[in-house]
């Protein structure tokens, strides 16, 4: 997004907000979330896009040179391999633009983080009934 714009309210909104290079990624990033996790709702959160179930899957955004992926993939080392070429600083994730995007690595990071807010809302303590 450029400076002094206004802010996204929607996933759309900061898409066609977004530099005309990072359009099409963006996207299909989107997309790709989507098919993975079907039930999440897409919100804008720090000004970014992010997908909610139960708390935050994944936030993303688009920057100069890359596309940057949060938080941090934690809990699936073959993963965490898999992605180390794109780790940046405090270990989340900045994808080049002038590289091919590794959707299929997106996919199981978005599959990954259903299972981890899944077991984390099973271990909340169910609410009381009135």
């Amino acid at each position: 997004m450029k400076p002094g714009s206004a802010v996204p309210l929607t996933i759309t909104e900061y898409i066609a907000a977004a530099a005309p290079e990072a359009r099409a990624v963006l996207r299909k990033l989107r997309a790709a979330i989507r098919k993975a996790a079907p039930d999440a709702d897409e919100v804008i959160s720090y000004r970014m896009p992010a997908f909610r179930q139960g708390g935050i899957l994944l936030y993303f955004a688009a920057f100069q040179e890359h596309i940057g992926v949060f938080p941090p993939v934690r809990g699936d080392e073959a993963l965490m391999k898999a992605l180390a070429p794109y780790a940046g600083p405090k270990g989340n994730l900045r994808f080049p633009l002038d590289e091919p995007f590794p959707y299929a690595l997106l996919t199981r990071i978005a599959k990954l983080r259903v299972k981890q807010e899944a077991a984390k809302a099973a271990k909340r303590p169910a609410k009381k009934k009135r």
